[in-house]
């Protein structure tokens, strides 16, 4: 990617494409799952060291699965608060079933896009 994305909206479609693969999506909603109890259990026990815990949590699944299973570099490195908020955005739309919906729409949209005149 050439061009640097200035905005979330235009950030999105590109995020998706970056989790191809169901299994790195798993991985991040893992990950993420994991890293919201953590901070979560952080709030009622008192223990801000989990907090830590919660950041290598999210991050060990999500960039795990971006070099084993999807092979590219995470989007993390390049727009860390696009990429945290797409993660949040995926793993909402996953506890909602919706992912599977949303790629499909992101990809008819992408083809009308490339076949527009």
């Amino acid at each position: 990617m050439s061009e640097r994305i200035r905005g979330y909206r235009a950030f999105w479609p590109y995020y998706v494409s970056e989790h191809s693969r169901a299994w790195t999506r798993r991985m991040h909603f893992i990950g993420t799952t994991g890293a919201v109890a953590l901070v979560v259990v952080a709030g009622v026990a008192g223990e801000p060291l989990l907090l830590i815990a919660a950041l290598v949590c999210g991050y060990f699944f999500a960039w795990l699965s971006h070099l084993l299973i999807e092979r590219n570099r995470p989007a993390t490195f390049t727009y860390p608060l696009f990429s945290l908020a797409g993660d949040f955005h995926m793993w909402a739309l996953m506890w909602q079933g919706r992912m599977e919906a949303e790629i499909e729409r992101l990809a008819a949209l992408g083809k009308r896009e490339q076949t527009a005149p």
